[in-house]
């Protein structure tokens, strides 16, 4: 049952053999450049307008000057997860956000990048970051010990939040749907309607774990300035 039931995330599919399902990630790079061939319309407006409230929001977490194209990495990671977390309620459209594969490879590159932007360039904020302001002499050991083992868990967390989030809910569509086959039919309107409600939620998770984890990114950025 279990083998069955995560199944829904297998990456394999029928042709020679081979993942291709991975190139799903891929489908919202192809509305990109549509927003430049045509004409602006309700939609373009409404990208354009998520993009200046993210770039002006991302800009004051990371205290940088509008001219500096830093903060447009960030809104790209947002649209970038936003897309994939869409298509995976779709039917038969793989979730590749539901894999660490993707997830942790996101998160592990940014940490890095910013983990070596960080050493070499503000060095001695980096170690002045390892030790809170007012921490007794005494403990200043512990926190600095404490303080690196949580810096080396954050990509870690950042891909199994994601991750984890995006399994649950599908796990939980996909046991309601099966479930339905048993069910009485004066019960399937109740199942109905619940699998609406719990799909409108996982729309929102969508939207949510994005903002999450671009946010969390931008901090751990604003950290190494």
């Amino acid at each position: 049952m279990m083998s069955n039931l995560f199944s829904i995330f297998d990456p394999s599919t029928n042709i020679f053999n081979l993942s291709l399902n991975w190139i799903s990630s891929l489908i919202g790079l192809m509305f990109i450049p549509y927003s430049f061939w045509v004409m602006p319309n309700r939609y373009f407006m409404m990208w354009n307008f998520v993009a200046f409230k993210l770039h002006n929001e991302f800009k004051t977490i990371m205290g940088i000057n509008s001219l500096n194209g830093s903060t447009f990495i960030f809104i790209s990671l947002f649209f970038f997860i936003l897309f994939n977390n869409f298509l995976g309620l779709f039917p038969y459209i793989f979730t590749s956000t539901s894999h660490l594969n993707l997830s942790l490879t996101l998160s592990l590159t940014l940490w890095l990048s910013f983990m070596i932007y960080g050493w070499i360039n503000n060095t001695q904020h980096m170690f002045t970051h390892m030790i809170p302001q007012g921490t007794p002499t005494i403990l200043m050991p512990f926190m600095v010990l404490i303080e690196t083992i949580s810096n080396i868990i954050r990509p870690g967390t950042l891909a199994v939040r994601l991750t984890a989030n995006m399994i649950a809910g599908h796990l939980l569509l996909t046991l309601l749907g099966n479930s339905g086959m048993i069910m009485p039919n004066y019960l399937l309107f109740i199942l109905i309607f619940t699998q609406i409600l719990l799909l409108t939620l996982e729309f929102a998770v969508a939207i949510i774990q994005s903002y999450v984890i671009t946010i969390l990114s931008t901090l751990y950025s604003s950290e190494t300035n």
